[in-house]
């Protein structure tokens, strides 16, 4: 049944994805701030279709950040990637600069002002990556980083990145870390989706001015604690369901 459920996602999923991509051309001439609309119009309906033929909800935890914020999440599913853009006004993602020559998606990702990032640029890969993290808050939008880069099973060794500590420094801002289980739910790689409720957290801000190691210390024990209890809490709902 879980098989057949995924599969009717996935399908369902693509021709969504399609129709919307299509239908949403015409943002191109319109405000940048059309495109985020639609955007969350069509996580929204993503959403939506899990419900309806996985049985996969979820739940938000802590304090939203409003306006501009630097967030670090962490990542174990494609889940996150949807649902922080339906959470979040106008969210900034920092991203591989591959994904903008992604259809359909992609010019989508241009046009909504995504940071996009040459990982093998180096220094001028920060140096970009702070001056689209400054040009994101003066527009008063939250930016999103995952500070890992790329997703992470659950249960797997962390992986952080400095990334995130050079935009701390560089804007003198605090950071919003985030946990969440989705991977128990939604797997790195899987095709299959398991049905139940993923938890998000947004847990305490770290405060600005501290030095590059204590923040890096900090950032991981939080996201890294914090998701460790609910992953063992989807594992715990699991087992009593099956």
């Amino acid at each position: 049944m879980t098989a057949f459920r995924s599969l009717l996602f996935n399908v369902a999923f693509g021709v969504v994805t399609i129709a919307m991509g299509i239908l949403g051309i015409p943002l191109f001439l319109a405000p940048g701030r059309w495109t985020h609309a639609y955007a969350r119009l069509w996580t929204g309906a993503c959403m939506t279709l899990l419900r309806w033929t996985v049985g996969l909800e979820f739940e938000i935890r802590g304090t939203l950040p409003t306006g501009a914020a630097l967030i670090a999440a962490k990542h174990q599913s494609a889940w996150e990637t949807l649902a922080l853009a339906l959470i979040l006004p106008s969210p900034a993602f920092v991203m591989k600069q591959t994904l903008l020559w992604t259809p359909p998606f992609g010019p989508y990702l241009w046009k909504a002002g995504m940071i996009a990032i040459d990982r093998s640029a180096g220094g001028r890969a920060i140096r970009r990556l702070i001056s689209g993290a400054a040009e994101a808050f003066a527009e008063n939008r939250p930016v999103v980083i995952f500070p890992e880069g790329t997703r992470r099973d659950p249960g797997a060794a962390p992986s952080y990145h400095p990334g995130i500590a050079a935009v701390y420094r560089g804007l003198g801002t605090s950071v919003v870390p985030v946990a969440l289980n989705s991977g128990v739910f939604w797997g790195r790689n899987a095709f299959a989706k398991r049905p139940g409720r993923i938890i998000i957290e947004f847990l305490e801000p770290i405060e600005s001015g501290l030095d590059r190691r204590a923040f890096m210390v900090q950032l991981e024990n939080r996201i890294e604690t914090a998701t460790r209890v609910l992953v063992q809490e989807a594992e715990d709902q699991a087992r009593i369901v099956g």
